[in-house]
C-alpha cells in the first residue's frame, strides 16, 4: 500500500476588522458555501425551540449573508435595542416587567442577536436558567459528529470559565438565562459544525477590532470590550478603530479563541473564495461584516513544516561601544531571544553603524524591548510580527573518543534534511583536550553518520 503525502495546506483566514460575533461567523460560513440546510438541520435537531432566518443584506456597500435566530417565535435583538425595550416596559408597567422579564436576561450585541449573558447563582437559580451541565447534555445528545460535539463543548466551557473568573464563583454556578442560552447554543453548535464542514487544515485569525464606548448588560453598564470578552481574548491581538460600539461579543470571542489555530496577518495563500457574514448594524463608511477567505497555502513547504508567529525587534545603533554590543547580544539570549544578530549599515551623516535584529516569542517582546532601551543607546525599537516555517528538530548524542557530542537534527515529513554537531560541546572538548575544533566537529559528524548506518 502506498501512502499519499499531502503537498498543500487548505486554510481559512478570518478577518475581524469589524469585530466578531456568533451570527456573523455563521453568515460567513453560509456565504462560503456551507449549505444552509446543514445549519438548519443542526438547529432543528437541538430541540431548543429555535430556527434560523438567512438573508442577503448590504453593509456599507458590501453584500453579505445575514443569519438571524428566532426563539419561540421571537427574533433576537441587538443588546442596546433589547435593554431600551426593557427600560420602556419597566416604565410602562414596573410590576408586570418584574414578573415577566425577570426570567429573561438576553445578552444581545451590536452585531445581531441576543447573546447568552451569564447569571451567577446566589443561593437560588432563576427559573428557565441553564447551567453548563444541562448545556453539555443538550450538545451531547445532538446528532452531530463527535468532533463537532467536542468543539462546541470546549467553546461553551471557555465562555463559562470566563464568566466564572470575572464573578469569582465556581463554573458550575454560572447559568445562562433561557433565551440567551438558546442563542448561544445555536451559535456555538452551528459554528462547530460549520467549521468542520469547511474541511480546512487551519483557521487563522486577524487582530480583532473590539470597538469602544460602553454597553448595557444585566449587571450594569460596562466599557467595551465587555469583561468576559477581555478574559477570552487574553494573548490575542486586539485594537479599537474608534467605533463607539461593541464589536466583539463574548460568544464571538469564545468561538475565535477555540477555532483559531493562531493570530497573524493575511497569510500567503492562493485564494479559492472569499465570504462575508453580516452584523445587524450598518455603520456609515465602515462595513459591519466579517470576511472569511479560503484557499491553499501558496508554498508547498507550508504543508510539510510547522508554522509559528514570532516577533522581530530592530534597532539602529551608530554610537554604541562594540564591547557593549557583544554584551547586549549575550543578555538578549539569556532573557529568551530565539536569535540575535547584527548587520553593518551606513547611517545618517555617513556614520557606520549596526542594525540589531532580535527574533523572539511574542510574549517576550516587551521584556526584550525594555532590555534594548536599557542597555543600548537607541531611541527607538521597531516591532513587527512575522510567520516563520520551521523544521521538526531533535537532539541525538553520539560518542567520540573524547566524550559525547550532541547533534542537532532537522527533519521534514520524517526525513532528515539537516544535521550539525553542537558548537559548545565541540568547543569544550577541543579546549579540554587541546585539539583543533574542526577535528572534533568532523569526528562527531562521522560518528553520527556511522550510527545512522548501523540502524
Amino acid at each position: 500500500m502506498t501512502s499519499v503525502v499531502k503537498d498543500f495546506m487548505r486554510i481559512a483566514y478570518l478577518e475581524c476588522f469589524s469585530g466578531m460575533s456568533g451570527d456573523m461567523f455563521l453568515g460567513a460560513l453560509v456565504d462560503a458555501g456551507i449549505p444552509p440546510r446543514v445549519l438548519e438541520e443542526t438547529v432543528a435537531a437541538l430541540g431548543v425551540g429555535a430556527k434560523l432566518e438567512i438573508s442577503r443584506v448590504v453593509r456599507s456597500g458590501i453584500s453579505a449573508t445575514k443569519v438571524d435566530i428566532w426563539v419561540n417565535g421571537e427574533k433576537d435583538l441587538p443588546r442596546e435595542e433589547f435593554w431600551e425595550k426593557e427600560s420602556e416596559r419597566q416604565t410602562l408597567s414596573h410590576t408586570d416587567s418584574e414578573h415577566h422579564q425577570g426570567h429573561r436576561h438576553a445578552h444581545a450585541h451590536h452585531h445581531s442577536h441576543s447573546e447568552s449573558e451569564a447569571s451567577i447563582a446566589t443561593g437560588v437559580v432563576h427559573e428557565h436558567a441553564r447551567g453548563l451541565t444541562e448545556i453539555r447534555e443538550i450538545i451531547g445528545k445532538a446528532p452531530i459528529s463527535e468532533k463537532s460535539k467536542k468543539t462546541a463543548i470546549v467553546i461553551f466551557e471557555a465562555l463559562g470559565a470566563a464568566e466564572a473568573k470575572i464573578h469569582n464563583v465556581p463554573v458550575e454556578h454560572v447559568h445562562f438565562h433561557e433565551v440567551g442560552a438558546v442563542d448561544a447554543i445555536v451559535d456555538i453548535v452551528c459554528a462547530a459544525v460549520g467549521a468542520e464542514a469547511l474541511e480546512v487544515d487551519e483557521i487563522i485569525c486577524s487582530p480583532l477590532n473590539v470597538g469602544g464606548g460602553t454597553v448595557k448588560c444585566a449587571h450594569g453598564t460596562f466599557p467595551v470590550p465587555a469583561p468576559a470578552t477581555v478574559e477570552l481574548l487574553q494573548d490575542a491581538p486586539i485594537y479599537s478603530s474608534g467605533i463607539e460600539a461593541e464589536l466583539v461579543t463574548p460568544t464571538g470571542a469564545a468561538i475565535v479563541r477555540t477555532l483559531a489555530n493562531r493570530f497573524a496577518a493575511f497569510p500567503e495563500m492562493t485564494v479559492e473564495k472569499s465570504a462575508y457574514g453580516a452584523g445587524s448594524r450598518d455603520f456609515p463608511g465602515h462595513p459591519n461584516v466579517v470576511r472569511l477567505t479560503i484557499g491553499e497555502a501558496a508554498s508547498k513547504l507550508a504543508a510539510k513544516t510547522a508554522s509559528e508567529t514570532i516577533t522581530v525587534l530592530e534597532a539602529n545603533l551608530d554610537d554604541l561601544n562594540p564591547q557593549v554590543f557583544g554584551y547586549v547580544v549575550d543578555r538578549l539570549f539569556e532573557e529568551g531571544a530565539l536569535d540575535v544578530f547584527g548587520m553593518p549599515v551606513q547611517m545618517k551623516k555617513n556614520r557606520p553603524g549596526n542594525l540589531l535584529t532580535v527574533l523572539c516569542k511574542p510574549e517576550d517582546a516587551t521584556k526584550l524591548t525594555q532590555l534594548i532601551f536599557a542597555e543600548t543607546t537607541t531611541l527607538g525599537v521597531r516591532r513587527r510580527d512575522e510567520v516563520r516555517q520551521t523544521l521538526a528538530r531533535r537532539w541525538e548524542n553520539v560518542p567520540t573518543q573524547w566524550g559525547e557530542v550532541r547533534i542537532k537534527i532537522g527533519s521534514m515529513n520524517g526525513t532528515v534534511t539537516n544535521y550539525a554537531p553542537e558548537y559548545e560541546d565541540c568547543r569544550r572538548i577541543a579546549t579540554e583536550h587541546h585539539i583543533p575544533l574542526k577535528t572534533v566537529m568532523q569526528e562527531a559528524t562521522r560518528m553520527y553518520l556511522l550510527k545512522g548506518k548501523d540502524h
